[in-house]
């Protein structure tokens, strides 16, 4: 068992992903909201998600490099490869708050995502890495499941169910004056 447990970890980091991707959407709008500037607001939030990248993406694997005393030789493919996927993937979280910018709401935005983006991935990879035999050998459940996530994302999106209504702001106690009548 411990074999195949071991070899399941990826599976618990996958998970890990889909868990912080799948409230990414939810918990940006709401620090978009938060900021309280519905002109820049949308900016000011990303501001902060850049600092938040920089703790997690430059810090901690910073940290890990020098415990493990990695070497720090940086081969060109590498970079400008990394560098690539760094770019998108800004873009990418950026395109989500110009897209929520534009009034289109969490849920809807990231079913689009998350619906689009394997099918995406799917069909870069089958460009770089054509399978034996070509596109013809591809089985037709590749394209059904294409139709399937696009239908899906569409599904979610649209039978959504709506918010509920927002609770009424607690009342506000009123203070004492000195002389014992109740402020006005």
């Amino acid at each position: 068992m411990g074999d195949k447990s071991k070899n399941m970890t990826w599976l618990i980091f996958a998970l890990l992903t889909v868990a912080c991707w799948g409230l990414y959407g939810a918990f940006l709008h709401t620090g978009q909201v938060g900021m309280r500037d519905p002109e820049n607001g949308r900016y000011k939030a990303f501001l902060i998600v850049g600092v938040a990248y920089f703790l997690v993406a430059i810090v901690a694997p910073l940290a890990v490099l020098l415990y493990k005393g990695s070497n720090w030789s940086y081969p060109a493919q590498g970079l400008k490869w990394s560098l690539i996927a760094g770019v998108l993937g800004a873009v990418g979280a950026f395109g989500v708050l110009l897209a929520f910018g534009a009034k289109g709401t969490p849920a809807v935005v990231m079913s689009i995502i998350f619906a689009g983006a394997p099918v995406v991935n799917a069909l870069y990879q089958i460009l770089v890495h054509p399978p034996d035999g070509g596109w013809a050998s591809i089985k037709p459940q590749f394209f059904v499941g294409i139709l399937l996530a696009a239908l899906g994302g569409c599904l979610v999106s649209y039978y959504k169910p709506p918010p509920g209504h927002a609770k009424p702001p607690a009342p506000v106690a009123q203070k004492a004056s000195p002389d014992g009548d109740r402020a006005r």
